[in-house]
């Protein structure tokens, strides 16, 4: 790196928060570009360098898995009619069709609900 970038890098370096947004407006205005192209360019650069975040789901598909005790079969029958709203029979073959989705895309703390209502009952629910 020559001697001028590297003064210009030590500068930089010494500004304020608020002096390299200000430094930021003035590059934008005197030279007509805008920061946001380079902001998008340099954030895949910044996540290679750093450990991936984390993306914390909100939406969770509550799927019936199976049945953990056979003779609880009417009341798991009974708490998928209640979550669903299907009939009778669409319930019945719902829950003997296992591993299938009661319900897509409800949030974190439905889903746990709904969880813990169909493990009450005896079946075995995943969240995904």
């Amino acid at each position: 790196m020559s001697e001028k970038l590297q003064g210009i890098v030590d500068q930089l370096k010494d500004l304020s928060l608020l002096e390299a947004s200000e430094l930021v407006k003035m590059m934008e205005t005197t030279f007509g570009v805008s920061a946001a192209a380079a902001a998008v360019a340099a954030a895949p650069a910044a996540g290679a360098a750093a450990a991936p975040a984390v993306e914390e789901k909100d939406e969770f598909d509550v799927i019936l898995a199976g049945m953990a005790d056979p003779a609880k079969k009417i009341q798991i029958i009974k708490v998928v009619r209640e979550i669903t709203g299907l009939g009778l029979k669409e319930a019945k073959d719902l829950v003997e069709a296992a591993p299938k989705p009661v319900k897509e895309g409800a949030p974190k703390d439905e889903a746990e609900a709904l969880k813990k209502k169909l493990t009450d009952a005896g079946a075995n629910v995943e969240l995904k």
